[in-house]
């Protein structure tokens, strides 16, 4: 059974308008309340500029292991390894190393903060 936190402080921020607008929206398409939508954007965001290095280095390690498991894979079944297919998989594994890194954080995030 999750604990949930009591929440007693608060943190404000004036916003204009169009941005209260948006804020809402998002919130809205998430399926949570502007108030838990603002706190778990806040807590997921990283702190500095540095902390991405974390970031980079799941980025790497997880195009490592789809380049490694789709090389298995095809030897596995016979398909032959040139140079050519290597170079394609690897340029479609970094197209979307980072977005897939970034998905797996904030998933890892939003059930960190769920479980507090």
């Amino acid at each position: 059974m999750k604990r949930q936190a009591i929440l007693t402080k608060s943190v404000g921020t004036k916003v204009s308008e169009a941005e209260l607008a948006l804020l809402e929206a998002r919130a809205k398409n998430t399926g949570l309340t502007l108030s838990t939508w603002v706190r778990r954007s806040l807590l997921a965001t990283p702190v500095e500029a540095t902390s991405n290095v974390g970031e980079v280095a799941l980025a790497e390690v997880l195009a490592l292991r789809t380049i490694l498991i789709n090389l298995i894979f095809s030897v596995s079944q016979g398909k032959p390894v040139t140079a050519e297919s290597t170079q394609a998989l690897i340029d479609r594994t970094d197209a979307d190393k980072m977005m897939r890194a970034m998905e797996r954080l904030a998933g890892a995030r939003l059930a960190d903060l769920d479980m507090k």
